[in-house]
């Protein structure tokens, strides 16, 4: 079971202490600079909006290479996500716009599978979509693996190719060589679960 998280929303259309992501992303989607954080605490996220010093440091706006900082989630973006039920395991994926969580696309279940394989065939297939699109949007990810192998253009998975993965490994290979084919202008970044809460295209199995 997923802990309860504490979220500030320091910039927003309200600003305060909300205890759910759906309220706080109604406070901050689409809202210019907006400016917010999780917090695993009630404390600590009281101490946060109330702006003490020692929180002062963790408050303050995370950017990780190659990902954008809490004020700037690109809502005009799709975000790509895995559903496992073991690792190897059955996987199912799909790719949602953002902003409003309308699924653009998705692939039925794959009898075996793993997490990260399942997230980098999400991403080639969220950048081949673009691309018949014309659309130069951001994808997101959660998983910093599977984005590594597409900017890589080569999947490093370590999942026995035998008779019963020949299915998910051929569509490995096919994306592989989409990305060794094409050229793309999307940025591809992680979802910063943490500050953001969970992904859209989230399969709510957690």
């Amino acid at each position: 079971m997923a802990k309860n998280k504490f979220y500030v929303v320091w910039k927003g259309r309200k600003t305060g202490i909300f205890t759910t992501w759906a309220e706080c992303e109604a406070q901050v989607k689409g809202f210019t600079g907006a400016r917010f954080k999780s917090f695993p605490s009630k404390a600590e996220a009281e101490a946060a909006f109330k702006g003490e010093k020692q929180v002062k440091k963790s408050t303050a706006p995370i950017k990780e290479k190659g990902t954008t900082s809490i004020e700037e989630v690109e809502w005009d973006s799709i975000s790509v996500d895995v559903g496992c039920r073991g690792n190897p395991g059955i996987v199912e994926y799909k790719g949602v716009d953002t902003k409003t969580g309308e699924v653009l696309f998705a692939h039925d279940e794959i009898h075996i599978g793993t997490n990260n394989m399942g997230e980098f065939l999400a991403i080639v297939h969220g950048l081949a979509y673009l691309k018949e699109q014309g659309s130069s949007k951001t994808i997101y990810s959660d998983s910093m693996t599977a984005i590594k192998w597409v900017k890589q253009r080569k999947a490093k998975s370590t999942l026995e190719r035998n008779e019963k993965t020949a299915y998910i490994w051929s569509l490995m290979d096919r994306a592989e060589k989409w990305l060794q084919s094409n050229d793309y202008p999307n940025k591809i970044a992680k979802w910063q679960t943490e500050s953001w809460g969970e992904i859209k295209a989230d399969y709510g199995r957690k």
